[in-house]
């Protein structure tokens, strides 16, 4: 089983940003508080130490002509992973950003998988939820 949170609605290219591109995009805006921002860069500081990051194992992954539509899922066994994207939800709400929660055992063809997460380009688009 792996486990998504993407964005409730699609942005303009018709994809679903995940979680931390979420929260960025807040960032980015400078719509978090002090506090948020703290967090933010603390829970990143935590993933990039646990967690490899795929385009600096395979700089392709992403591309949107190789990889259309390219997402990451963590893996179900993640849950220490997991466990961490609270606070990113947690963030999304108080700004009334939807953020969905998306489980499936095959949510594409998989570009890249470590013990962790996989990258797949989705099958269809991820319009469910």
């Amino acid at each position: 089983m792996y486990v998504r949170f993407q964005a409730r609605d699609a942005n303009q290219r018709g994809t679903f940003p995940g979680v931390f591109a979420l929260v960025n995009g807040l960032a980015a805006a400078g719509k978090l508080t002090p506090a948020q921002e703290s967090f933010r860069r603390s829970s990143y500081d935590w993933y990039d130490a646990n967690l490899a990051n795929p385009s600096d194992i395979d700089p392709t992954v992403y591309d949107r002509d190789l990889n259309h539509g390219a997402e990451a899922w963590f893996k179900e066994s993640a849950a220490d992973h997991i466990a961490h994207v609270a606070g990113h939800l947690d963030i999304l709400a108080l700004h009334g950003v939807g953020c969905d929660i998306l489980r499936s055992t095959d949510p594409g063809a998989v570009v890249y998988e470590d013990d962790h997460q996989i990258v797949v380009v989705p099958y269809q688009p991820s319009t469910q939820h």
